[in-house]
């Protein structure tokens, strides 16, 4: 696909998070929260695979394509209700992304590799799919995981090693592999524990 249908496409995606009413500071700055974060995994695909193909660079700016538009509390606040919140989001998250693309001058094809990776489809077996998980994981753990441990004080060794194995798991050998050549910023209070939790 062209240039100007692929900065077309990341243009769109990027107005559609820029409305995001949440607001996070990075480096001074005032971001809506999931333009931040959509920031951030481009910023860390071009570290991980540059050499990765516009769909697949779509695919993962807008993998939380107006997230907010979702919130947790429309569903039961249980296992079941968080697994319906989490299927009914990638199904979300997949759709807009390929409506925004389509409106860019896109075909059927580039749409349906986006809908397989933002969807989470085929994890392991798509190679889209697992590019978006490895950068996903990547990305928490580099500037989320620590936020994450502070709002979980109750949280014990057990349960933070098992978090972090899940994580791993999810990741391929590639991801594993950049983790540990120290090319991603570990958060340092949660170093030990993410050496355990590797070497398990």
């Amino acid at each position: 696909m062209s240039q100007p249908s692929y900065d077309k496409a990341v243009g769109l995606i990027d107005a559609a998070n820029n409305e995001d009413p949440n607001i996070e500071i990075a480096d001074g700055k005032e971001w809506p929260k999931e333009s931040l974060y959509a920031f951030r995994m481009s910023e860390m695909l071009e570290r991980y695979k540059p050499e990765s193909d516009d769909v697949a660079k779509l695919a993962i700016r807008g993998q939380h394509i107006q997230r907010w538009q979702s919130p947790r509390s429309d569903y039961p606040m249980d296992r079941k209700g968080y697994h319906q919140w989490r299927t009914a989001l990638y199904t979300f998250h997949a759709e807009q992304v390929a409506a925004l693309m389509l409106e860019a001058g896109y075909d059927e094809v580039a749409l349906e590799r986006v809908r397989m990776a933002v969807g989470k489809r085929a994890i392991k077996a798509n190679a889209d799919t697992q590019l978006l998980e490895d950068v996903a994981s990547l990305v928490f753990i580099e500037h989320y995981m620590l936020a994450f441990a502070e709002k979980h004080p109750e949280y014990d060794e057990d349960k933070w090693i098992d978090i972090i194995r899940k994580t791993w798991k999810k990741m391929s050998d590639d991801a594993h592999e950049f983790a540990l050549a120290g090319k991603i910023f570990l958060p340092e209070p949660l170093i030990p524990l993410i050496q355990k939790s590797v070497s398990r």
